[in-house]
């Protein structure tokens, strides 16, 4: 008998035998796909957006400049823009207005954005998630108080597409006329500044040089954002982890108990097999295509399903969780990427030691004399 037909010899009767407990084996398939599922979403979807926030940061300036006030963000003078432009290897300063407007109707905080290109005073173009909020009395106008207390009563010009409703969900695009009125910016002042630089390996001694010349200031580098938006989608992952601790505390008990001995049933199964001729490394062989067989059906089923709850059901167990919207939910489909490197790592973690658990007691059992087996 060559080797390849003995091992597929083995696996027939592995299969038959997995078929013969097949309540019990589908029940533990059933419990190891549901951990495989949620581990893999949850590392699916973090991952997701946190290449989403990449792309999406790719084209945003090298460095952003904001003036402090007792600790808080302040209006910045455009002056300050000059004296930064004067620096060795900046290439070039602009100023921005934003801010963000709270609408008691809804409850929802709303970004108010300066559109950098020639804008219509009393007309907004709006993001899809305030469109969806807006009552139907005002469809078509957009109320907003200023604060003097006045209300200017704005024409929505157009709605953002839905391609870009992850940044632009609860984003609102003003002229500059209107958005001074509405926060009584004074003339001069800006919210914050843009920097970019001729040699980006120059970005944190141009960031020291600007804390250095205008000690109100306080420099934010693209890179440093990139940074907070993982540690902040890693923490939203943990914390997701924690509340499912309980079940992958149960997977860790199920692998246990599977590793601390086999059934009566299991083991006069090995003492006759034993007795017929076969060998304790037949016996283990067996016994791994067993564990393999239930351990990557669970594994490849988990993984699948995780894959289309993630990419194409737009994450409904996990949304709230980990995109962190409070009221206007943007409404987008992540694009779909894996990482080969943590799908093999939860490959590792969750069929490795699962196979390895089954042979365990398989092999205590195979080096008992079949009588003593049989006899129980």
């Amino acid at each position: 008998m060559t080797w390849i037909e003995k091992q597929r010899n083995i696996l027939d009767y592995t299969l038959s035998s997995l078929f013969r407990r097949k309540g019990k084996n589908l029940a533990l398939i059933g419990v190891y796909t549901c951990i495989v599922f949620f581990l893999a979403s949850v590392m699916f979807f973090t991952y997701a957006l946190k290449r989403e926030a990449a792309l999406i940061l790719k084209d945003a300036p090298e460095m952003m400049v904001q003036r402090l006030l007792a600790g808080r963000h302040d209006l910045i003078p455009l002056d300050y823009g000059e004296m930064i432009q004067k620096i060795r290897g900046v290439e070039s300063v602009k100023g921005r207005l934003w801010g963000y407007y709270f609408d008691p109707t809804n409850g929802a905080n709303y970004t108010l954005m300066v559109n950098e290109k020639h804008f219509d005073s009393g007309s907004v173009i709006i993001g899809k998630g305030i469109e969806k909020n807006l009552p139907g009395d005002q469809f078509g106008t957009l109320p907003l108080k200023a604060q003097d207390g006045s209300y200017l009563f704005l024409k929505i010009k157009s709605t953002l597409s839905s391609d870009s409703e992850l940044v632009s969900s609860d984003l609102i695009l003003i002229s500059e006329t209107d958005f001074k009125k509405i926060f009584a910016i004074p003339e001069g002042y800006v919210t914050d500044l843009t920097v970019r630089v001729r040699n980006p390996k120059e970005l944190t001694t141009i960031a020291t040089k600007i804390t250095q010349l205008l000690p109100d200031t306080r420099p934010i580098l693209r890179d440093e954002i990139l940074r907070t938006y993982d540690a902040s989608f890693n923490w939203r992952g943990g914390l997701l982890l924690i509340i499912l601790l309980g079940s992958i505390l149960a997977f860790v008990i199920l692998a246990w108990e599977k590793a601390s001995g086999l059934s009566m049933e299991e083991k006069r199964e090995i003492g006759i097999l034993k007795a017929i001729g076969w060998e304790t490394s037949d016996i283990l062989l067996m016994k791994f295509w067993e564990g393999t067989v239930v351990s990557l059906s669970s594994f490849l089923l988990g993984v699948i399903l995780a894959y289309l709850h993630i990419f194409f059901s737009s994450s409904v167990m996990f949304e709230p969780v980990l995109k962190g919207w409070a009221v206007l939910y943007p409404k987008f489909r992540l694009t779909p990427f894996i990482d080969f490197y943590q799908v093999v790592a939860l490959l590792f973690l969750t069929v490795v030691p699962y196979t390895i658990a089954t042979l365990i007691p398989s092999w205590r059992t195979a080096t008992i004399d079949p009588d003593m087996v049989m006899r129980g």
